[in-house]
């Protein structure tokens, strides 16, 4: 039985800074040819049907383990990047696309944060398509936190733990709310996952692409969906 198109696409971007390594530039510049990158697969999954996309911006061992002149650039370019969301005649305006920031967002820089909940405010009855960014996040952590959570409230007696199941404690993630992912593509030549969506992604097909992400093409991209639509996903049957 072939597969349709997936509807939710996770997305690992890897290899900026190899990239820009590569061309003997600073690290960082990566970042911003990796932006680019970022506008144009959007345009991609537009152009596949692809409703849903969650997109892995940066990890909390990114934020903790890179140097810091590193990471605040990466911080202007999120801001820099927003602001552009936020203009009416952006991609996210002209498609109606609903914008979601999970992650542990008190790691975050005060204005940047203020600028993420505006944009996240201003599209939140947009249905035209779904756009979720992972920043400062980890997969373990977020499960952690979780169980934290559903620990309080059995203790406040507000929670039978006889009671909890799967479809319970999705609503105590990050992504409450949002369908898993159904592929989940990384580029830059890793095969693993980085602790992007852990327990979303227990029956997700993964793609994975030895171009840097800076360099990913269209041909690249459409070829990841088109492996997805011939698999044929049991789920466990």
């Amino acid at each position: 039985m072939v597969n349709k198109m997936p509807l939710h696409v996770g997305i690992i971007p890897d290899g900026n800074r190899r990239f820009a390594k590569r061309l003997m530039k600073q690290p960082w510049r990566g970042h911003e040819w990796g932006v680019g990158k970022f506008r144009s697969v959007l345009e991609w999954c537009s152009e596949a049907g692809i409703k849903t996309i969650t997109m892995y911006a940066l990890s909390m061992e990114n934020i903790k383990k890179r140097p810091k002149r590193e990471i605040n650039y990466i911080y202007s370019l999120a801001m820099r990047e927003i602001k552009d969301m936020l203009g009416f005649g952006s991609f996210v305006f002209k498609n109606r696309v609903k914008v979601r920031f999970f992650g542990f967002l008190g790691m975050l820089p005060e204005e940047l944060r203020e600028k993420m909940a505006e944009l996240s405010e201003k599209t939140e009855k947009f249905s035209g398509y779904f756009l979720n960014i992972g920043i400062a996040y980890g997969g373990r952590q977020e499960i952690l936190d979780a169980c934290r959570s559903i620990a309080c409230e059995a203790a406040l007696h507000k929670l039978n733990p006889e009671n909890l199941d799967e479809s319970m404690f999705k609503k105590y993630l990050q992504t409450n709310g949002c369908q898993d992912p159904d592929l989940i593509i990384r580029t830059g030549g890793e095969k693993r996952i980085s602790n992007f969506l852990l327990f979303q992604s227990a029956y997700s097909e993964l793609a994975f692409i030895d171009s840097f992400w800076p360099e990913l093409t269209k041909r690249q991209f459409f070829s990841a969906i088109s492996s997805f639509s011939r698999r044929e996903r049991r789920m466990g049957k």
